[in-house]
């Protein structure tokens, strides 16, 4: 590896996309992929093994998420520059990732030479972000709190009260009173439809 190279780690729990993606960024000669990941967890792992200088991953994956691996990537020493590739145009998303610590928000259907760009740009400390979705992201604020959401989107996946409750440790009541809560702010009729809203706008 020659001195000032770029190491990226990559994190998508997509086979042929992670693929696509090393392939495309090996080909450049001032960046290599130093680690691959298929999930949250593994890339938390792997960046504390190989200390990367940018990381790349996707929003949804199984476990730990894009966007909670970001956060958790902030307490390492050096800390990487995080860029979030995916499908999901949701200002929710992105309001979230820029809370997160992300440096980068790039769509899965932008040209493929805007990512070693992008990796280039956060590396020198620069950010790189749709500005009409940065636009979008700021006008409409998440209401639901952290716990509120945590809620929701096990309802989403049709948990039944009882076994969210076990699966966070709370009382039934008290998953009933967030669910009411969330129902609320959404203005839905039910938690089905306030999930569905929820995970639209990007905050689930």
């Amino acid at each position: 590896m020659s001195p000032g190279t770029i190491r990226v780690l990559l994190a998508e729990d997509q086979a042929m996309v992670l693929g696509a993606l090393a392939q495309l960024l090996d080909i450049e000669p001032d960046l290599t992929v130093v680690a691959q990941a298929h999930d949250g967890a593994e890339a938390l792992a792997l960046a504390r093994e190989t200390r990367p200088d940018v990381v790349v991953t996707d929003i949804e994956m199984p476990g730990t998420t894009g966007l909670e691996l970001a956060g958790s990537l902030r307490a390492l020493e050096p800390r990487p520059r995080v860029i979030i590739v995916t499908t999901f145009a949701r200002p929710g998303y992105l309001r979230r990732a820029l809370e997160a610590g992300v440096s980068g928000y790039l769509l899965k259907d932008a040209p493929a030479a805007e990512l070693a760009e992008a990796v280039r740009r956060v590396h020198a400390g620069g950010r790189v972000i749709d500005p009409e979705l940065a636009a979008e992201a700021w006008g409409e604020g998440d209401p639901l709190t952290d716990r509120e959401r945590q809620v929701l989107r096990l309802a989403g996946e049709g948990r039944p009260t009882a076994a969210i409750a076990a699966t966070l440790h709370l009382s039934e009541g008290t998953v009933r009173n967030y669910l009411s809560e969330a129902i609320s702010k959404l203005d839905a009729s039910n938690r089905v439809e306030a999930a569905r809203t929820a995970r639209r706008k990007g905050w689930l």
